[in-house]
């Protein structure tokens, strides 16, 4: 048997293990992770970039820049099912991916 500090140590580190960190808790590192989401399928990919004007090139250029994160938030809150989509793919709310967009100082 296991004593009850091995076991508690045991128990601590599984929870660890099972509560990733809040992706919302760094709203840039949220809005780059929504972009990723976006630009993992090409028509939506496709669909941000004709909405934004911004060229892959430019885009790779902008990525720390809050106006594109800003503009990722945008594109997603501008169309509902994209928004739940990719709330749900990055284990959010949905609100937490549209208040982004304030805490992004932008």
């Amino acid at each position: 048997m296991l004593g009850c500090e091995t076991l508690y140590a045991r128990q601590a580190r599984l929870t660890i293990l099972r509560e990733p960190p809040s992706p919302s808790a760094d709203p840039q590192a949220l809005a780059l992770n929504a972009l990723g989401w976006v630009l993992g399928d090409s028509d939506r990919a496709d669909r941000f970039l004709s909405l934004t004007g911004l060229t892959p090139d430019e885009l790779r250029v902008s990525l720390g820049e809050s106006a594109t994160l800003v503009a990722v938030i945008d594109f997603l809150c501008a169309h509902e099912p994209d928004l739940l989509a990719a709330a749900d793919a990055l284990g959010v709310m949905p609100k937490d991916l549209a208040d982004t967009r304030e805490r992004l100082g932008a």
